[in-house]
């Protein structure tokens, strides 16, 4: 074959000479003295294969057989592996769909991190809206380069997804719970064990489309200007000041609702509607797509709390924000630098202005029970209160309370009541709100319809959350429980433990719908409660409790070993021993006693 190096046969007298691929063969080339050349060796290439045969008859003659070997098995390893690359690439694209998923790539990923990515590759980013109601003054210019920068870093970011995995059997089917060890020292509530599944797991398990909203399908929200109370305990002006009758019809869900649900003097959230934010703190929370972990202090009430084991794939992809308000914000200032991007480690800090309310502790349940409002583009939510600090990575969290379970919003219930009355007496007691508000409520819903916890309830297990957390997909009927929840914070008194069980229940008779409510010994496991400041700075200036006075005892005085024996003493007599033991009462039967006769001291036992 023309063009093809062809084996080379040693003939007589020759070594190295190729037959040629016109059949001819050369004339035998003078043999190289023996002693300069070696015996046994075999070289490739001729004239007929061109100068990659030479090079390759070069190579071999310059290396010696065991490399050569060694070169050809690379070289089969090489063909080998390409072979089998070609084949896996090929069997994934003929699988079916299912549970194993290419995270690096998958659309389901990419839409869940970005769920509106347009199908050309451009993100609708929050100045597109706003551009629509002439509040934003940037450029067609800057907004390109904006969008092209997004583009950029969510092309990064995908690069960062775990690798595919395929989960024929979900990792905590057979665990089973059991309460908290026992332990004396400690008898209040305690974390229990939970069953996480790592985070490139969580993220296979992660539902490809947004859940089921019964009946529900879109939720409007109502705002005015002239805004007028019409009842005697009517809410407040950002609440919208809506009346009883307009209560009862928010509870007939519809395919499409408009309801009361805070912001009511404005048309967008946080501008000029009470709850003030920053154009571009508004801007960063409205690019915020996936998840957000949230939280806020306000009167400077806690400290904050860094979260703690989070994935690096969590760090790239959650928005981790905190609401202040001016207060709180001016006491960080004195002990924590805020660098540029207004953050304090992973939190992304948000000043809050023109606060609706008086007390710090109701103006807290804006972004707890709206944040659908503040983050639109947000497909689920994760809320802690001021004095958590979280410990365990959100996917898993998301994983545990509400994909494995095909939920679409979880709550802790409370450790030891389960039923409102109770409660609202425990709140009584400990001066949580003014009893004659509190009484007032629960008349109120007892004329409603409210009734003790029973049994009868089940599979409902309780009537009270602990409310310092709650998870939750944005989908319209959990945007509609929790504005339903707020108008009645802002209705009622903000103790939002009371006001629970009365909004679920009246949901629950109209659509196939309810809250989850899981254990607090699970809460506790992926939250750890710290102290209030005032509680904390209160503890820090109080004096140590005062130590045990250690008394320093005196050696006793030993007898030399020379002592001389008493006069009139018998040689032979026992010497008085220097060491003795330890004084023993007066009244003991085994006291020594002495008697002198003689002059001489004999010591009976």
């Amino acid at each position: 074959m023309s063009g093809v190096a062809s084996l080379g046969l040693r003939s007589s007298g020759s070594y190295g000479s190729l037959q040629q691929s016109n059949g001819q063969s050369p004339a035998p080339a003078p043999s190289p003295p023996l002693a300069a050349r070696k015996a046994g060796k075999m070289s490739f290439g001729g004239a007929g294969a061109g100068g990659r045969g030479l090079l390759f008859a070069r190579i071999c003659k310059l290396t010696s057989r065991r490399r050569r070997m060694l070169l050809l098995l690379l070289v089969a390893a090489a063909v080998l592996f390409c072979f089998l690359f070609s084949s896996l690439v090929s069997k994934d694209e003929d699988a079916p769909p299912g549970i194993e998923t290419m995270l690096g790539i998958s659309d389901q990923v990419r839409s869940f991190v970005n769920p509106v990515w347009t199908s050309s590759g451009r993100p609708i980013t929050q100045g597109d809206s706003l551009n629509g109601n002439g509040l934003n003054t940037a450029s067609q210019t800057e907004k390109q380069s904006d969008s092209d920068s997004s583009h950029k870093k969510l092309q990064g970011l995908s690069w960062s997804f775990p690798p595919s995995i395929v989960l024929e059997h979900h990792p905590c089917e057979n665990f089973s719970f059991f309460p908290p060890p026992i332990d004396r020292k400690r008898t209040g509530p305690r974390p229990c064990p939970v069953c996480y599944v790592p985070v490139e797991q969580a993220l296979a398990l992660m539902p490809g489309a947004p859940s089921a909203s019964p009946v529900l399908r879109s939720l409007n929200y109502l705002s005015g200007d002239n805004l007028i109370s019409k009842e005697s305990n009517h809410g407040s002006l950002f609440g919208g000041y809506p009346s009883l009758e307009e209560r009862d019809k928010s509870y007939d869900i519809k395919d499409s609702m408009t309801v009361h649900c805070g912001f009511a003097r404005g048309k967008i959230p946080g501008v000029n509607t009470g709850f003030d934010i920053d154009r571009a703190d508004l801007s960063e929370m409205w690019q915020c797509q996936g998840i957000v972990v949230a939280s806020a202090i306000f009167g400077n009430y806690d400290i904050m709390q860094q979260p703690k084991n989070i994935s690096v794939f969590s760090k790239d992809t959650v928005c981790f924000f905190m609401f202040l308000d001016e207060e709180t914000e001016a006491a960080i200032k004195n002990t924590t630098t805020i660098d540029n991007s207004k953050r304090i480690g992973l939190w992304r800090v948000v000043v809050v202005r023109n606060l609706p309310y008086s007390d710090a502790r109701r103006n807290g349940k804006v972004p707890k029970l709206l944040l659908h409002r503040l983050f639109p583009n947000v497909r689920y939510s994760i809320w802690i209160d001021g004095k958590l600090k979280l410990v365990r990575d959100p996917y898993q969290l998301l994983e545990r309370f509400l994909w494995r379970k095909n939920v679409s919003f979880a709550i802790s219930r409370h450790y030891r009541r389960f039923d409102v009355f109770e409660e609202a007496e425990a709140n009584k007691v400990g001066g949580k709100y003014d009893n004659a508000s509190i009484d007032y409520q629960i008349e109120f819903y007892k004329r409603e319809g409210l009734t003790h916890y029973s049994s009868a309830k089940l599979p409902i297990t309780s009537d009270v959350p602990e409310g310092c957390v709650i998870i939750r997909e944005h989908i319209p009927i959990t945007n509609l429980f929790t504005c339903l929840w707020f108008n009645e914070v802002d209705r009622f008194t903000s103790r939002d433990q009371l006001s629970f069980s009365t909004v679920r229940d009246k949901i629950r008779k109209r659509v196939n719908w309810t809250a989850d409510m899981f254990l607090d010994c699970e809460r506790r496991d992926f939250v750890v409660q710290a102290y209030h400041r005032e509680l904390w700075e209160q503890i820090l200036r109080s004096p140590p409790p005062p130590q045990p006075r250690l008394v320093r005892q005196q050696p006793r005085k030993m007898l030399p070993d020379n002592t001389a024996k008493e006069p009139g003493k018998a040689s032979g007599s026992k010497r008085v021993s220097a060491k003795r033991t330890r004084d023993k009462k007066s009244g003991s039967k085994r006291a020594h006693r002495s008697k002198v006769t003689g002059g001489k001291e004999f010591i009976q036992l």
